[in-house]
């Protein structure tokens, strides 16, 4: 049986950061992650699977919510 995982939407901002963090893992630490544009951050949440959320509703508050949950998940992965 298939696992079924819930769509994310934008304000599940720790499943997305979770999610860029599989997909990059340490290729990406702190000072990268702070620098990646914000037009690149939203392509790459959009491109996650099970990613439900519009381009039309994301806004800036939101992108900054993830670039700092994808460094935390990126601090605790790091012990």
């Amino acid at each position: 049986m298939a696992h079924f995982e819930p769509p994310i939407n934008w304000t599940d901002f720790e499943d997305i950061s979770m999610k860029l963090y599989e997909r990059f893992g340490d290729d990406f630490g702190e000072s990268k992650i702070y620098r990646v544009r914000f037009t690149e951050l939203l392509d790459w949440v959009m491109e996650i699977p099970n990613f439900a959320g519009k381009r039309e509703a994301c806004n800036e508050s939101y992108l900054e919510m993830i670039q700092s949950g994808w460094v935390y998940e990126w601090r605790d992965n790091q012990k």
